[in-house]
Formats: structure tokens, sequence, C-alpha cells
């Protein structure tokens, strides 16, 4: 061959080399339909949104909507606290508008929320959770106007069908001053959130392939911004024969690791780096990828699989789940075409209905009270709605259905404190003639309710007083008598009010404590309320009494609204080490130096006598002895020291 011939022989060789991946994936022949896998995911990318910092706010504002598929749906939403870092915890508005008729159920530990949310959002109540009923805004711009008059705007999220909700009440780091929306935004660490409905899974078998080798492929497609971070991939392989012959391809952008747990033995193709949930630290290399659908489908065949059992394109998630019933030597698990031909046996959602089920209580009278609309979208029928005693029928008022008695009737079980009963509902069902079910339901007797506000000097809560030195710390408790589980005691606020002359001292507002010497403590066991409170020297400038006072909140389910009730208890506040005496820092002052004067008053008598009868040939050269009112001074200086205080300093007059 000629010399001059050999670079263009050697350069098509190499292009058809460099090609045949390319051009492999490209003629693989791959029918993908739906298969019977489920992949759920978690994902911070929302359809629209924002985040921002407002380090300096009192209240931070959250705006959550909703766009729901469905008539009715349920969410799950659950707020995490802020790491404090030192901070004075902050009070939090949220406010929800949803589209459809969305059941919220909440989880907000620890946290002094204010939720505000439109008609369409149907929520019971929660215990230490404030609510406010929205108009019927219509667009998102009367949401936003009337959450920026509440405080500065803190993230806000549009989102699609969602199942649940985690929103992270931390400051966002790098965040910008002020919140603009923007569209498919990654809300990063501030918000994650699973859809309603799982992601379409499709597989195929690949033509030519001999084996059962399977492959499972889930791609990742890139968001807005490029960031380092790491997807859990849990892959859940059902098969009772074995481990199956089965590689988990896994693609995404390339700043994307993987954390992998399994249960089965697999072959692992990923792009970036990948590491095993037993063995975290080990990150091994993975490959580099196509990025296409096709190209990977030819990699799956390039690695001798001979069916995609499960293929899947998902947002930037976080944690990704695949659960798949294929196994070696099975065929494909294809889905049932989605035809219907018989109704089904039981369309209404009973136990949705059953939560809808929450009595109201006022003036010795117990309500419960259902909407038609949301009877009709869970497509229950309801033949009769009943207390516990079946002649107390519920009323048929134009757009619901109010069942309505006396603490007195209709089988109401009373005793000291709680009144309770059942409500009973007939459902008609197509499986059975009648479908009955109940709810067991309560309100609280108020009456004979009393609560008690101690203040003990031990955080064991044992000896209650009515003094405190300047300087203690006083550990304060609100006890209810007698104790009703079904009640949850929550202090909105506290102050320690030292008369006309003096500013108000205050320790708890808006459930939060005031000032770095205040602390809430851990309930007691019955369920008493308590917290801690350190008195300086700056807060109360004279010993004086004082009146502590707390506002309690009594929350329950069937109490709408909640009880607030305000307790008071006289304290005497008296100088540290004298706490009967009333005694001050002048006075203290004035004995140490009238002593002092007296005692060199009789040391110099003491020594004019000796000086004046002693013999005039027995005089002896004076010794001047300055040690015992150098002592002496130097005792007073330490105790006058001794009274200054530091910050949160419990540290008393000597």
């Amino acid at each position: 061959m000629d010399r001059g011939t050999l670079p263009p022989v050697v350069a098509l060789l190499l292009a058809v080399c460099c090609l045949r991946p390319t051009s492999l994936a490209e003629t693989v022949h791959c029918d993908l339909q739906p298969v019977d896998a489920e992949v759920t995911y978690i994902t911070s990318q929302v359809s629209e949104g924002c985040v921002a910092q407002v380090p300096n706010a009192t209240v931070e504002v959250h705006i959550l909507f909703l766009e729901s598929s469905r008539e009715l749906s349920e969410l799950e939403l659950t707020l995490q606290k802020a790491k404090q870092n030192g901070t004075r915890p902050r009070e939090v508005l949220l406010v929800l508008g949803a589209n459809k008729n969305t059941l919220l159920r909440l989880q907000a530990p620890g946290i002094a929320l204010n939720l505000a949310f439109n008609p369409k959002l149907i929520f019971q109540g929660h215990p230490g959770v404030n609510t406010t009923q929205l108009p019927p805004f219509t667009t998102k711009k009367q949401f936003l106007d009337w959450a920026e008059t509440k405080g500065p705007i803190a993230s806000i999220a549009e989102l699609n069908d969602p199942q649940s909700i985690l929103l992270r009440l931390d400051q966002a780091p790098r965040a910008p001053s002020s919140c603009n929306l923007e569209p498919l935004k990654d809300m990063g660490h501030t918000l994650e959130w699973s859809p309603l409905t799982p992601a379409s899974v499709q597989g195929c078998r690949l033509e030519g392939v001999p084996g059962h080798k399977e492959a499972h492929i889930v791609r990742v497609l890139p968001g807005t911004e490029a960031g380092p971070r790491t997807v859990t991939v849990k892959v859940e392989l059902r098969c009772a024969s074995g481990d199956p012959d089965a590689v988990l391809i896994l693609q995404g952008p390339p700043y994307v690791s993987w954390l992998i747990d399994a249960n089965h033995n697999m072959q692992i193709w990923t792009t970036g780096e990948y590491s095993f949930k037993i063995f975290p630290e080990k990150n091994i290399r993975g490959f580099v990828l196509p990025d296409t659908p096709q190209g990977l489908l030819g990699e799956a065949r390039r690695l001798n699989a001979s069916m995609v059992a499960s293929f899947v394109e998902l947002p930037l998630a976080s944690v990704v789940s695949l659960q798949a019933h294929s196994c070696a030597g099975g065929g494909l698990q294809t889905s049932p075409p989605p035809i219907r031909t018989t109704p089904p046996k039981e369309s209404c959602n009973q136990e949705l209905l059953l939560s809808l089920i929450q009595p109201k209580c006022s003036e010795d009278v117990m309500t419960v009270v259902l909407k038609k609309d949301l009877i009709s979208t869970l497509r229950c029928t309801i033949t009769s709605l009943t207390f516990s005693d079946p002649r107390c029928q519920a009323e048929d008022r134009d757009d619901q259905l109010v069942l309505r008695s006396a603490y007195s009737n209709c089988g109401m079980k009373v005793t000291e404190n709680v009144v309770r009963n059942e409500v009973v509902v007939n459902l008609l069902s197509s499986s059975s003639p009648q479908w009955v079910r109940w709810r067991k339901v309560h309100c609280i007797n108020m009456d004979s309710l009393s609560l008690q506000l101690g203040l003990f000097l031990s955080p064991h809560f044992l000896q209650a007083s009515n003094t405190i030195e300047l300087g203690q710390q006083g550990f304060v408790q609100v006890s209810m008598s007698p104790p009703i589980p079904e009640l949850m005691l929550q202090l909105d606020s506290c102050h320690l009010d030292l008369g006309p002359d003096a500013d108000t001292v205050e320790l708890i507002q808006s459930q939060t404590a005031k000032g770095s010497c205040v602390s809430l403590l851990s309930p007691g066991p019955a369920g008493d309320v308590r917290f801690s409170f350190l008195l300086r020297g700056y807060m109360v400038p004279t010993p004086t009494p004082g009146t502590l006072s707390c506002t309690v909140a009594l929350r329950s389910r069937s109490l709408s609204p909640d009880v607030h009730r305000t307790i008071s208890l006289r304290l005497n506040i008296v100088s540290p080490g004298l706490p009967d005496k009333g005694l001050v820092l002048p006075a203290v002052l004035g004995i140490t130096f009238g002593a002092f004067l007296i005692g060199a008053l009789l040391t110099a008598a003491l020594w004019y006598i000796y000086s004046h009868t002693r013999p005039p040939g027995k005089r002896e050269p004076v010794v001047a002895v300055a040690a015992p009112a150098s002592s002496e001074s130097s005792s007073t200086n330490h105790s006058i020291g001794s009274t200054q205080s530091t910050p949160c300093s419990t540290s008393s007059m000597a």
C-alpha cells in the first residue's frame, strides 16, 4: 500500500470507530411502552419560584401556590425549624393558595406559625398555629400584594400536584435580598417536594440480543442552576428466584454524583461518581454516557442487556426510588391497557371523608358540618349522618349537612371536663346496600378548668416561691388542673410588670423567648409549659414588688377559635443575699463604711491610752501596723466589686 494513502485510511477507520456507539444507538429498535414498575422522586425544582434572604425581619413570609389537577387532594406539609445560631427565633407567615379543594395535614414543631389560606384549602386546625382566612383571590398578584404588607418575602414556589412538601426555614446562602419569580426554579435546600403521580416508566425488548439480562435506566435532566449535588437512588427489584442479571444505568449532568442503595447485586454504569450506601465514603469514578434516550438504549444493548425493564426521565431530583417486578428469565412486565369494562366496586374515599368530620364546640353545643360539594368530589353517597343515638339526624341545609346537639342529648358521654360521642356515617355502596363508618369526636368543658402559674428557684420545679433575687434564675411553670390529654397549653406571651415607674420586662412574646436570658424549656410530665428567665440589674433598678403575667392559649381540634386566658402571680424582687430585708446597695455601703470608721476610732483611742500611760523610760520605737486597715479596705473593695453584673451572670453579692 502506498504510504501516501495510509493517513486517509487510518482516519477513516478512526472515524468509523468513533461513530460506532452513536450509530448503534440510532439504529436500536426498541418500542418503548408503559411497564409495571414504579418510580417516585423528591425534587427541589418547581414550576416557578424564588428564594431571598431576610436576615433582619421579625416576620418572614413564605408563599406556596398549589396547582392541582384533581377536584380534591391531600397534602402533607412539613416545616423544619431554622438553626438559630444565637439569633432570636422569628415568627413565620405561611400563605397558601390552592386552585382546587386541598386537605392540608401540617407539621410545624417548635415554630411560631401564622397560616393564611384561601377558601379552597381545607385545614381543620393544629395546636400552636394561628390561622387567617383570605378572601377568594383569583390571581397570584393579589396573594403577593397581600403578603407584602405583612413582611419581607423569603420564598415563593408554585407546585403542580404535590403530595408532600418540606419547607426549611434556614436562611438560603448566596440568595438575593428580594424574591423575583423565575421559571423552573431550583429551590435548593429551602424546599423539597414529591409529586402526587409517580413518574412515567417505560420499557422494551432489545431485538437481536440473546440472554435474559435486564437494564434499568434513570436519566436525570439538568436544572437551571449547575452545582454539586448528590442523588440518592433506591432500587428494589422484587425477584423471588434470586439476584437478577441486571445493569443499572444512571445518567445526569456532570455535577451530579450518585449514592446507590440496592437490594440486589447488579452492574453499575453511571456518569460522574458514585458510591454505595454501605460504603458512602468510597467514591468510584463513572463513565461518559450518551445524553439522549436513544443513546442510553444503545448503551444498554452494548452492555448485553436483552431488555430495558425500566426507563425513566426525571427533573433534577435529590432522591429517586425505583421498584420493579421483573426477574432474570422473565418477560417484560408491561402495564395492562387502561381499559375499564366495569365500574369500580368502591370509589368513595372513605378515609378522606372521615378526616373531614371535625366537631366545633361552643356554648355547650357540639356541631359537625360536612359540605356537599366535598362529599360529591369524594364520590361518596351519604344516606344518613347521625350521632351514636340514631334519632339525632343531620339537617340538610342547602349546600351542607349539619349535625348538632347539646351536651345533654344524643348519647353524649359527659365527664368532668370532656364530652365524647361518635359520628356514624351510612354510605351507599355498590358491593353492599349500606356501609357504616364512624368517627369518635369530643368537646372540652372549660367551666371547671383552672390554670396555675408558679415560680420556682430550681429546674426541678419542686417548691414554689414568690420571692426572687436580682441575678437569680427563675423557673416558671403553667399547669392545668385537672389535666386533660385532649387539650394542649401554649404560652402566647409573658411579661413582668414593675409598676408605673419602671419599664415592663417582656419575657415571652408571640410564643417566642425575648432575649438571651429567657429560654423555653421542655414541657413537664403532665404537659405543663415551662420557661426560665434571669433578672439582671438593668432590668430592675431597685428591688421592688412585681407582677408576672402570662397569656395562655388552650388548643384542641374541637376548639374553634382557641381559648385564651391570662394568669398572674405577685413577686417580691429583692437584693442578692438579703431576701427579706429589702436592703439596697447604698445601705450596704453605709453599714460597711460605718463599721470601718468605728474600728479605726477604737484603734486610735487604744493607741492614745497606751502611749500616755506607759513609763517614759520603757517606750519603744513605734512600728506602724497598716495590715488591718489594708485588709479591711481590701475586703470592702472586694465586696463592692462583686455587685457588678455581667450579661446573664448568676453571681451574687458576697
